[in-house]
């Protein structure tokens, strides 16, 4: 049964083969394809509020559960989760949806792929948003900083095999509600219902291993700069708008800083009372934003403001 979908008015959930795999993925709206990217350890769900507001405003929307997570198929074995494994699935879905570009949206983990997504297939991507996800090499550069690599430090945790699904599954994942009720700065970010659908994704048949997977397959390659390892240098070249909930325990603000070494069009937008789930902390701030960036606003080089 798919989560949720009954109370997002217009939107339905359908499967859609991409890339060996088949995703679980929601659609609303008609126009412009826009893809919504989700993150750690959320599913499409984490765009309840950004779905109909895009939809209104002119969009096709379409969040899909990414591979592992929830109704969308979950490989085994740690090497199908590699960034550019991810990347490769977005690429597919967007033809498979009889799309020839797409704007992509990501948070978190899904704001890495849309970054790595952006760079390796330059022709696909139109326009670049990432929310609380910071560039691969900003974000290599923020590791050398003691507070940024203990903020992190959770990330060498889920590297040990099985003990983590232990902790993040006991007592009906009462880490995962503790996150979600103490970690946004909005009360109510989070309502009993949307945990609870939490859980029941999370608590899919392989579902959290495979969420972790996305974790341990950083390590696949001898140095941590993998991340930002690809082809192209991490270099971006379409309009890009970063989101920035100033209020994150996990990521330093000052990663947004610098990024016109990479992205040389790119506008960052902070919101300073706003926590990393800034998706349900200050909804109609980011579909204002999203909405106004996706319209065509352009976005000048320059310092980030």
């Amino acid at each position: 049964m798919t989560l949720g979908v009954a109370q997002m008015g217009q939107a339905e959930g359908k499967f859609v083969d991409a890339n060996g795999v088949r995703l679980h993925c929601v659609e609303a709206g008609q126009g412009p394809l826009v893809l919504l990217l989700h993150g750690f350890p959320q599913f499409w769900y984490a765009w309840r509020h950004q779905i109909p507001a895009l939809a209104a405003a002119g969009f096709r929307v379409v969040a899909p559960d990414l591979r592992g997570y929830n109704l969308s198929d979950k490989p085994t074995g740690v090497g199908s989760y590699t960034l550019d494994v991810l990347a490769a699935d977005v690429a597919d879905l967007v033809a498979r949806l009889g799309a020839r570009t797409a704007a992509v949206v990501g948070h978190d983990w899904g704001a890495a792929i849309a970054w790595r997504l952006a760079s390796q297939y330059p022709t696909l991507v139109e326009r670049v948003v990432a929310i609380n996800g910071p560039h691969p090499r900003a974000f290599v550069r923020e590791l050398r900083r003691g507070d940024q690599l203990l903020r992190s430090s959770y990330i060498g945790f889920f590297q040990i095999p099985w003990l983590p699904e232990v902790v993040i599954r006991a007592a009906n994942f009462a880490l995962l509600e503790r996150l979600l009720r103490r970690q946004p700065v909005r009360p109510g970010a989070f309502s009993d219902e949307d945990i609870r659908r939490h859980k029941a994704a999370l608590a899919q048949p392989g579902a959290l291993t495979a969420a972790l997977n996305y974790y341990r397959a950083i390590r696949r390659r001898p140095r941590v700069a993998t991340l930002d390892d690809d082809r192209r240098g991490g270099r971006v070249e379409q309009p890009t708008l970063v989101i920035w909930g100033d209020r994150d325990r996990m990521l330093n603000a000052s990663a947004t800083e610098g990024l016109e070494r990479w992205v040389p069009n790119v506008r960052v937008e902070h919101i300073p009372d706003a926590s990393h789930w800034v998706l349900a902390d200050a909804p109609a701030r980011v579909n204002e934003l999203l909405i106004r960036f996706l319209s065509g606003e352009g976005t000048a080089a320059g310092r980030p403001r």
